[in-house]
């Protein structure tokens, strides 16, 4: 059986960009999936023939992706198609992470996605499996936008396309062509306390922070109806290293998520993912669905702001940590992009690292959600 969402955007300005998404599931992985998802958006542009293609694929499909992507090419009449498996896919009219499924983004003459030009191109898509990222997009100045396919421990044999061609490298880097970018990113976290100094630490052990025993502080901090529980709800609690000087460094994006995976009442410590140093600088933060959601609606505030000009289209990269099993059965991020921006096409998958701009370089985001905004240049 196959399902395939056909709305169809309403269209005023006979000069709009002819970019418009598909979405097409069912209940095996079968090659019929992409090409209803890029005739269903083709169809919804306005187009006979694209000039490129953005597609994404549920995890199921990691057997045999190339049969799929050859065949959205041939229905695209175009052989600029990339894309990736990912965890989950998503457009703005439906997400998808229990079922098989295909999301498709066409685009018609002007703007689009293809080879990266060092030259001409202003933003770029980035995305990777965990063994092909490219350590260098965190350093190019150039703003990039994408994520890591993977499975939730990084595993998975996830694969990457371009040129309708899966690449070999676990990596993909496009240009967006004729189209001016606006880039922001999403947490979802509640701080817990500002940056302390770590004192002493012991391997993944954090043992004293700012001169009070780390186990202590961390429960000082919880929430009254956290403390309360009888057990500390650890797969919730996140501890955050910032780089470069603490002050503001939560709010210009400048740390790095762990995991708190222990409290130790005998040394009154907590043990992390990561091993830390003295002196290096630490807050505590807790995942918030609440919290996340407030911090989406800015998010999109932020980059419509920057973008300056309503946007064409959307690129938007979830955590998989974040979604509907997060927020309790429906994905608050799609809602609130799609409620900000109506009949805007955006697409994207779930992953495990989001990827997008900090400070002259570009940064792996944890708990994230990168979104991008779009406006063509015709407009």
């Amino acid at each position: 059986m196959i399902f395939a969402n056909t709305a169809r955007r309403q269209v005023n300005d006979e000069m709009a960009a002819q970019i418009a998404t598909g979405f097409s599931y069912g209940t095996h992985p079968i090659n019929a999936h992409a090409i209803n998802a890029v005739e269903t958006a083709m169809q919804k542009a306005g187009l006979e023939q694209a000039e490129s293609v953005l597609l994404f694929m549920t995890h199921d499909y990691i057997d045999d992706p190339d049969s799929a992507v050859r065949l959205a090419a041939r229905t695209a009449g175009c052989v600029q198609v990339a894309g990736a498996i990912g965890y989950g896919i998503l457009t703005e009219e439906d997400w998808l992470l229990d079922s098989p499924g295909v999301a498709a983004m066409v685009f018609g003459p002007g703007c689009g996605i293809g080879p990266r030009n060092a030259v001409s191109h202003e933003s770029v898509l980035a995305i990777s499996t965990p063994s092909g990222f490219n350590p260098g997009w965190l350093h190019d100045p150039v703003p990039h936008i994408g994520a890591i396919a993977s499975d939730p421990i990084g595993q998975g044999a996830y694969q990457v396309w371009s040129n309708a061609r899966i690449q070999e490298s676990g990596r993909i880097e496009l240009g967006i062509s004729h189209a001016r970018a606006a880039f922001a990113v999403g947490q979802s976290f509640k701080t817990l306390t500002q940056p302390h100094r770590i004192n002493i630490s012991d391997g993944l052990d954090v043992i004293n922070i700012d001169d009070h025993p780390a186990l202590d502080l961390l429960l000082e901090s919880l929430p009254d109806e956290i403390r309360q529980q009888p057990t500390i709800p650890l797969h919730l609690l996140l501890s955050g290293v910032v780089f470069g000087n603490p002050v503001n460094a939560i709010r210009e994006g400048r740390f790095h998520l762990d995991h708190i995976i222990s409290a130790n009442p005998e040394s009154h410590s907590i043990t992390i993912t990561s091993e830390l140093q003295p002196n290096e600088h630490v807050f505590l933060a807790i995942r918030d669905s609440y919290a996340a959601e407030l911090d989406m609606q800015e998010t999109v505030a932020i980059a419509h702001k920057k973008l300056g000009a309503q946007p064409d289209f959307g690129l938007m990269f979830p955590c998989f940590g974040r979604g509907p099993s997060f927020y309790g059965g429906k994905d608050r991020d799609i809602e609130i992009l799609a409620d900000a921006f109506p009949g805007m096409p955006f697409i994207g998958f779930y992953g495990n690292g989001e990827i997008g701009p900090l400070m002259e370089g570009n940064h792996t985001y944890q708990y994230s959600t990168a979104l991008g905004l779009f406006s063509a240049e015709s407009h």
